[in-house]
């Protein structure tokens, strides 16, 4: 004969035979289970021990979902993340009136009897007679919890959750099967406590901890009568009894939570009625779920966080495996989001283009060596109302970026540069780069094949006075796309894709990188993040990291989880970099990057302009910080940038030298505030024999050895877009949000109306 357990109860095999003998009485056993008499003929079916046995033995719990807490990298709160919102807590963190209140209204002999209450079955038995159908059910706590078990493991499958919370009779059979074992093998107090965190109590609040951080703002140890009173009422009907919306459904329902505590001499009858005068006084903490509620405007950086874990096998073979551990939660992230440089993002974008701007712009920040992200913003917030977008200008379209990405322009131009002296072209390269050339061919291609130009297709430079022959660092300086198209017409097309694959250099829509002379003009679509972790490599003497944003993971019980490393590979000799380093220092030295230069650290970078001015870029970095940003629209409909009002200031002409960076030279000044930066090594580039007969001004205006001070100005004759409705003068420079004095003229001992538009130079590169 079976033992009578600890804490009440039978045994299995006594469990099994009273349930066999009550499955005899079909009728008894349905009205019990709150189940309509028309199913007795299945229960008949079903009641022997045979068919009891078929049912599987092994009840498989899943872990409960918990909400996931992303971290940045000092370990400040990003933002929670959750399918489910619960915390799990052990049964002494939650009040001791929690626990009674909960067992008084829902299973009062919940510690005399077993899986099976049979005396709550005829007590259901009884009223269902009296009411003349299934008004009242028997189902004790630990068959609650057992149906809580399936809800849960159906997830979000909406077909799975019916079937789990069906009033049919195979799931009340194996309902009561798996409450047996249940109650074999926790015990009481486990259930209870397991009943507890896997309940829901409406407001999106699974669980009790998270129920009383919704409605009372504080932890379950810390409940007091009433409230427990409160909160154990709910669970019989969540939307009905909600204090929130119906406070008055919910009094009613407390009330009658407390007399049944003080019935059951849980508490006396003084302290209910006490307990019973008091008002309902919420202290409501709103639902927070998911990167909408990132601070510090990460919530596209938080996005990211996401992807990169449900893209990256590390964390399970396929995607569903992913995102099922992803939607389980109770994970803790740090990120390698780094707040100062956050904040400075914020606070460059912010002041230059607003949110209600007809365009918007994104900035990305990455660290040099290790591929870490560490700011990710822009102008248009992360939400659904006006004004603001889910999508990611910062990424690829597979990390929930755009679909296509954004035009490069002249950005691209240093890696055809490393791909050529990669191939032994000395960097003082003369090319002829007349002013407009056709696209030369044929030209080879990696595959074999060749390109050829049937259609006449033609380079140009930006204005008429730009002609050839220019050596490569004026070229550079100045932006000369026939140069660049006369570069790729000797090294072939082969060498650029292999260096653009080298420097993870791809298109945002995932396609191939396109394969012709047009690439010289940067018609390729890209995300920010590929841009700054590319010009990264520059800066880390030709060496490229993979991006990362997950520094580490604990799971729910703290244990580490594997997370994956950036991986840097050699893309470039240190020479080659190092001579890349030296060019770009001049873009922002004395070229079309002017106005982005630092001047208290060595920087450098590279402006971008694509056609018809819907795109402006720039690209640049420090020795320990590489940024992109990126001015364009980002809806579907492209805006010529163009006689606009951006920020607040007028524009003639946006270009990547006079918006882009400005933007960049700000967000990085205020990201490395008080942080030391070392020197770039650069090479001496010797000032090459120039034909006769050139452009003005297709000298060098650097000397060869030694490429200046960041931020000091030089002549490239480009302007820089100032705003006001005006074009730079010859130096580059601005009237505002530039590294020029904004009352010094373009040259000097001249002065210059402020009002004559467009004399000193024309406009920029693409």
């Amino acid at each position: 004969m079976g033992k009578k357990r600890s804490g009440g109860g039978l045994t299995g095999s006594q469990q099994a035979a009273k349930f066999l003998g009550v499955s005899v009485l079909s009728g008894v056993v349905l009205a019990g289970m709150a189940i309509p008499a028309a199913g007795a003929l299945g229960l008949a079916a079903k009641g022997t021990v045979e068919g009891f046995d078929e049912i599987p033995a092994n009840l498989k719990t899943p872990p409960l979902s918990q909400r996931t807490t992303i971290l940045d990298a000092e370990g400040g709160l990003i933002a929670t993340v959750y399918s489910r919102d619960r915390q799990v807590v052990p049964l002494t963190a939650i009040s001791p009136y929690m626990q009674k209140a909960i067992v008084a209204i829902e299973d009062s002999r919940f510690y005399e009897h077993g899986a099976v209450d049979l005396k709550g079955i005829l007590r259901a038995v009884n009223r269902n007679a009296q009411e003349g159908g299934a008004a009242q059910g028997a189902s004790t706590l630990t068959q609650q919890y057992v149906k809580n078990v399936f809800v849960e493991e159906a997830g979000d499958d909406e077909t799975k959750v019916r079937e789990a919370q069906e009033k049919s009779l195979g799931r009340k059979i194996r309902e009561l099967k798996y409450s047996i074992q249940v109650e074999e093998e926790l015990g009481k107090k486990k259930i209870l406590e397991n009943y507890l965190n896997i309940t829901y109590f409406g407001q999106q609040a699974y669980g009790i901890e998270s129920a009383a951080q919704r409605y009372f703002s504080k932890p379950a140890k810390d409940l007091t009568l009433e409230e427990s009173a409160l909160l154990a009422g709910v669970v019989q009907s969540p939307s009905r009894y909600d204090p929130v919306n119906d406070a008055q459904e919910a009094t009613k329902r407390r009330n009658t939570v407390l007399q049944r505590m003080a019935e059951t001499k849980d508490v006396s009858q003084a302290e209910a009625d006490a307990a019973k005068a008091k008002p309902v006084t919420l202290k409501v903490t709103k639902p927070r779920n998911g990167c909408i509620t990132a601070v510090k405007g990460a919530g596209f950086f938080c996005d990211y966080v996401r992807n990169s874990f449900l893209t990256d096998a590390a964390f399970g073979k396929t995607r569903e495996e992913r995102a099922k551990v992803w939607n389980q939660g109770g994970l803790t992230v740090r990120s390698t989001l780094d707040p100062q440089s956050q904040d400075a993002a914020n606070e460059s974008i912010k002041d230059h283009v607003y949110q209600d701007d007809a365009i918007a712009t994104a900035v990305t920040l990455v660290q040099p060596g290790t591929g870490r992200v560490l700011a990710m913003g822009q102008s248009k917030p992360y939400g659904f109302g006006k004004n603001e977008t889910q999508i990611n200008y910062s990424v690829d379209k597979r990390m929930g970026g755009s679909n296509f990405g954004f035009q490069v322009g002249s950005t691209f131009k240093p890696f055809i540069a490393a791909a050529a002296l990669e191939k032994g072209l000395p960097p003082t390269k003369v090319y002829p780069a007349p002013n407009k050339m056709d696209y030369p061919s044929p030209i080879s291609r990696c595959d074999g094949s060749q390109y050829i130009n049937t259609t006449g297709e033609a380079a140009e430079n930006e204005t008429e006075d730009e002609v050839g022959p220019y050596p490569l660092r004026t070229a550079m300086e100045k932006s000369i796309n026939t140069y660049f198209v006369d570069m790729i017409s000797e090294i072939g097309l082969c060498p650029v894709s292999q260096m653009a694959q080298k420097l993870g250099v791809v298109p945002a829509s995932g396609a191939k990188l396109a394969d012709g002379p047009a690439i010289a003009l940067g018609a390729e679509e890209m995300s920010p993040l590929t841009m700054a972790n590319a010009y990264a490599t520059f800066a880390n003497r030709g060496v490229y990291c993979t991006p990362v944003a997950i520094e580490s993971i604990t799971d729910a019980h703290g244990k580490a989880l594997s997370v994956p490393k950036s991986k840097c590979d050699r893309a470039m000799s240190q020479t080659t970099a190092d001579t890349i380093n030296t060019l770009l220092r001049g873009v922002v030295d004395s070229g079309t990057g002017e106005r982005a230069g630092l001047s208290d650290r060595d920087s450098a970078g590279k402006t971008g302009t694509t056609d018809s001015r819907y795109n402006a870029w720039f690209v640049g970095y420090t020795s320990n910080m590489s940024g992109a940003v990126w001015v364009g629209s980002g809806g579907a409909k492209k805006i010529t940038m163009e006689n606009i009002v951006i920020g607040g200031r007028p524009y003639d002409k946006v270009f990547g030298g006079g918006l882009p960076g400005p933007i960049w030279k700000d967000a990085v000044s205020g990201a490395l505030s008080g942080r030391e930066s070392g020197n770039f090594t650069t090479v001496g580039i010797p000032e090459p024999n120039v034909p006769s007969g050139g452009p003005r001004g297709n000298k060098p205006s650097t000397n060869p050895s030694n490429p200046g001070k960041p931020g000091k100005p030089g002549g490239d004759g480009k302007p820089g877009g100032r705003p006001g409705g005006q074009t730079a003068g010859a130096n580059g420079g601005g009237a505002t949000g530039g590294g020029t004095d904004p009352q010094q003229p373009p040259l000097p001992g001249i002065s210059i109306d402020p009002n004559t538009a467009g004399v000193f130079g024309g406009p920029d590169e693409h």
